[in-house]
């Protein structure tokens, strides 16, 4: 039976270096384009298996671990980021997957997870997954899922004391007419926000005014719709709190369009902190959740399973923190503690 060729028959017979034959197969930056073709056809010619699905028949193991989200936008970009600087240590590639959602949001996971697990990948972190009863092979760990942790390995942010204390902010600054611009219905953490904001009112002794609540749902048309619909109402609010950065960025383009100055006319909180939040041209009051280190609590948790090791907790909740910028002032006229102070 004729030898199989290795990677260094391919190599010598490229005329390159093992490493620069491994960036070609994988499609790594660094190697000429002509380099790279004479490699590629080096492959062929010796009949060279090199990708990770035959690796992983092989082995079972790839040295990658996939992270699953539903869209790139800034708070999955801050997750990925967070993975990234988690694995530094370790041997583990990291490969982002966004799958096809033509035909349904619900589910997107488990579609992805067919593709991926058991053949490319060893082990999953999934951002805001839909459903947790997913069948893989390989462990997973989720970030902020829609439904809570249930059985899974999670990783999530305080959002009930983050709203809490955005609301309870503007209250202290004198606002007692405050909206909320609120998520996705079917998200935990939009919902815990919007309770958040809520028990703030009663502990205040203020009254919750269902006409100050809107659903934007994170989308940016209807944040546009449902903003102007709650500016424009007979008696608007002197605040809104957001459930999350893109939509309070989003109510104060719609504030501007009105003739309604931020943060005279109108005070605004966001949550998130993302990176727009303070290069905005008027810096974002906001909740700070730290994006980055739930993607790396993650990736440790997921890393440590893959180990065959108990992570040391389940299930963690990482503490949020308001950061005052410039979209937050007393309402005109309010003489309160923090305006003497």
């Amino acid at each position: 039976m004729a030898r199989r060729a290795t990677i260094h028959d391919v190599a010598a017979a490229a005329g390159v270096s093992v490493a620069t034959v491994s960036k070609a197969v994988n499609g790594r930056y660094g190697v000429a384009d002509a380099t790279a073709a004479r490699v590629l056809q080096a492959v062929s010619d010796l009949g060279y298996e090199s990708s990770l699905v035959a690796s992983s028949m092989r082995s079972r193991r790839t040295g990658v671990i996939g992270v699953l989200v539903a869209d790139f936008e800034p708070f999955s970009a801050e997750i990925l980021k967070g993975v990234g600087w988690g694995l530094r240590e370790t041997h583990y590639d990291l490969l982002a997957y966004s799958g096809s959602r033509q035909h349904s949001d619900q589910g997107w996971e488990r579609r992805s997870l067919s593709r991926l697990s058991g053949t490319l990948i060893d082990g999953v972190i999934m951002v805001t997954p839909t459903v947790l009863e997913v069948n893989t092979e390989v462990p997973i760990v989720a970030v902020d899922p829609h439904t809570g942790h249930a059985d899974l390995p999670t990783v999530e942010s305080d959002s009930f004391a983050g709203a809490h204390q955005a609301t309870t902010y503007l209250v202290e600054l004198g606002h007692t007419r405050i909206g909320f611009l609120a998520g996705r219905p079917d998200l935990r953490s939009s919902i815990l926000r919007e309770a958040g904001y809520r028990r703030a009112l009663s502990d205040a002794g203020l009254l919750h005014d269902p006409r100050l609540t809107r659903v934007g749902g994170y989308l940016a048309d209807a944040v546009a719709v449902e903003a102007r619909i709650l500016l424009e109402t007979d008696r608007p609010p002197t605040a809104v709190f957001a459930a999350n950065d893109m939509s309070a960025l989003g109510l104060i383009r719609v504030a501007e369009q009105l003739g309604i100055g931020v943060p005279e006319d109108l005070s605004v909180i966001g949550f998130d902190d993302i990176p727009d939040a303070s290069q905005s041209a008027i810096p974002l009051t906001t909740v700070r959740q730290p994006m980055q280190r739930l993607g790396a609590t993650a990736a440790a948790m997921l890393v440590a399973l893959m180990a065959g090791q108990a992570p040391e907790q389940t299930h963690v909740e990482l503490p949020t923190r308001l950061v005052p910028r410039a979209t937050t002032a007393p309402p005109r006229g309010a003489i309160t503690a923090r305006t003497i102070a």
